[in-house]
């Protein structure tokens, strides 16, 4: 009978629920960042709540292929570093259980998410998408609610211009009112001032109802019969009210467009649509390019042509191609010989102007080509967009889980910080490329895939170190590895015992040092000879030497003398053939310390 193993449901628990979490709270951040873009589209529209929860249930599905990985990370960051921080995932090592035993379980709920987020890509997110841009557009294109200010110009409504010195908030009513009204065009436009009045709208939303108290109304005649006056003076009416009802075309309702304009374009293709549109695009790029190419061939060239015949199939093409060998040289500068120099400079200039046509021709050729090129490169990278969310969240899981292991710290501060970190270098690589195959600077998916092309190896170097405990964030590693890089020898660091449990003996110490310091004369004997096998000797004897210095360190840093401990630090960590010189000296000074401290004893014995 098949069972769960209580290791993998105690993983499953202390996953499931933090990537839960994380992707909720990596779902809230991507929105914050989408509110803050399209904020100037949704306030001030008049929308109801629903269609403002319409949008943004669709703009949240959008954001899943930011926020899961960012969440995947997190989580996995967060878990096992809270098992190393509690030292479980030691517990587990100590028992037996490699690191890829205990990721077992979450690499196949990882599996499981990139598969699923293969589908939400290819099946859920078109959806989504189509029906938020949708929105989006439609919102543009909705009127702004009618809230006028005081005391400044107000142009939201179309081809009105309102200032309005004062209004009463509770009564509604707008006082000092200057309306410039251009419905008709500039040369018809109309001015109205009126002391107050109040605006409302239709039932059905469509027009906007202006009533208008004590004021007066001018307006041009332009199209009026009379037309401009033999002055040149343009006619105009003026009209004063005492009270004027005016209706004007505004429709404040909320429009939806149709889908369907959205829907053919790549947000809103699945897999197999981007491939026919691709292969279509492709088509129509390829025949137009054989046109044109054609009609370049067939382009006479200084009026000289030659027809030619080419196979294309089982069909022979005739086009007409430049004549490049002429049986003697054309003669330009006959063209200076015109019976005038008008002649000459129509000529030069009828040659100029038709150059000049037919480099705009090609270049407006060129740009239609790119166009469709770079649309044909839309569609590729929203296909490749469809394999990447699964392939970066596998990636940051195998960045994540070892890397927590290798920290050891849980909660929500560190992971946060690195995760953040990591995340910020993965959209930075990933949006430069995405931009580069956009603009076709490389191919598409040399640019989808140049992020996971980046994190792949780190993934693979955090995941072999954790799976080996090794220190990656050992300071003092590193340390020493650019001091040897650079050539610079790193120092010892011994301080005097509060307690120690071993006292040394000076006569042990004394000879200690004496069989060393005898053992280091002769190497430096051998380093002296010029004979090449003495060297390759003397090499193996200095690492020898090594072992036998830890050894007179360990013993001697348990001395009570502080003057023999810092004679200690002088000693170098690896003894060179630069240093051995040193080494003896050290020798020498450390015997006659020790030497001295123990004839001293000796007479306080006495």
């Amino acid at each position: 009978m098949f069972r769960i193993k209580r290791l993998y449901t105690f993983m499953l628990q202390s996953f499931m629920p933090l990537l839960v979490m994380t992707f909720f709270i990596s779902l809230f951040v991507v929105m914050m960042q989408f509110l803050w873009r399209f904020i100037s589209d949704i306030v001030g529209k008049g929308l109801s709540f629903d269609v403002i929860a319409e949008l943004f249930f669709y703009a949240t599905l959008t954001m899943v292929p930011m926020a899961l990985p960012l969440a995947v990370l997190l989580a996995s960051l967060m878990t096992f570093g809270n098992l190393g921080e509690k030292f479980e995932l030691t517990a587990m090592k100590a028992s037996g259980i490699s690191l890829f035993r205990i990721m077992s379980p979450l690499i196949i709920v990882m599996s499981v998410i990139a598969v699923g987020a293969f589908f939400f890509q290819n099946n859920v997110l078109p959806v989504a998408q189509t029906k938020m841009w949708t929105l989006m557009l439609s919102m543009r294109q909705k009127t702004p609610e009618v809230e006028i200010p005081e005391r400044s110009f107000y142009d939201e409504i179309p081809n009105i211009n309102l200032y309005i010195d004062r209004k009463n908030p509770e009564t509604g009513m707008l006082y000092g009112m200057i309306l410039y009204d251009m419905t008709r065009g500039m040369d018809n436009s109309r001015v109205i001032l009126a002391d107050s009045g109040s605006l409302s709208f239709t039932e059905d939303k469509k027009h906007l109802f202006m009533h208008l108290y004590d004021g007066e109304m001018f307006e041009n005649l332009r199209d009026n019969a009379m037309g401009v006056t033999a002055s040149g003076y343009m006619p105009f009416r003026r009209e004063q009210f005492d009270d004027k009802q005016i209706y004007m075309a505004f429709d404040a309702n909320f429009n939806r467009i149709d889908e369907g304009g959205i829907r053919s374009q790549y947000v809103g293709q699945n897999i197999s649509e981007l491939r026919h549109s691709i292969d279509s695009i492709g088509a129509r790029v390829d025949s137009i390019g054989s046109v044109y190419a054609a009609e370049i061939l067939s382009a006479p060239m200084m009026g000289l042509s030659q027809t030619l015949s080419r196979r294309e199939g089982d069909s022979i093409v005739n086009y007409r191609r430049p004549e490049v060998a002429m049986e003697k040289p054309l003669d330009l500068d006959s063209v200076f010989n015109a019976p005038s120099a008008s002649y000459a400079k129509t000529y030069l200039n009828q040659a100029l102007n038709k150059a000049r046509r037919q480099k705009m021709d090609y270049e407006y050729r060129s740009l239609s080509l790119a166009e469709e090129a770079k649309i044909m490169r839309k569609h590729d990278i929203e296909m490749q967009k469809k394999f990447t969310l699964s392939f970066a969240c596998i990636i940051f899981f195998f960045i994540g889980a070892p890397l927590g292991a290798i920290i050891k710290k849980g909660g929500l501060g560190t992971p946060l910080v690195i995760s953040v970190l990591l995340f910020i270098v993965y959209f930075i690589i990933d949006n430069s490329g995405f931009k580069m195959a956009r603009d076709g600077k490389i191919d598409v998916y040399q640019g989808m895939w140049m992020s996971s092309a980046v994190l792949l190896p780190l993934g693979i170097f955090f995941t072999y170190k954790a799976v080996g405990d090794s220190a990656v964030f050992n300071v003092d590693a590193y340390r020493n590895f650019f001091n040897r890089l650079i050539g610079r020898e790193p120092k010892r660091n011994l301080e005097l015992k509060e307690v120690v449990m071993r006292d040394i003996v000076p006569e042990d110490a004394v000879a200690m040092i004496a069989r060393f310091d005898a053992d280091c004369r002769r190497e430096a004997e051998k380093i002296s000879r010029k004979n090449a096998l003495m060297r390759r000797m003397s090499i193996k004897g200095l690492h020898h030497l090594k072992d036998r210095l830890n050894d007179i360190v360990d013993y001697l840093s348990n001395s009570r003398d502080m003057a023999v401990v810092n004679l200690l630090n002088n000693y170098p960590f690896n003894i060179t053939s630069r240093n051995l010189g040193a080494v003896i000296d050290n020798n020498r000074n450390l015997t006659d310390l020790i030497s001295k401290d123990r004839e001293a004893a000796g007479d306080d014995k006495n």
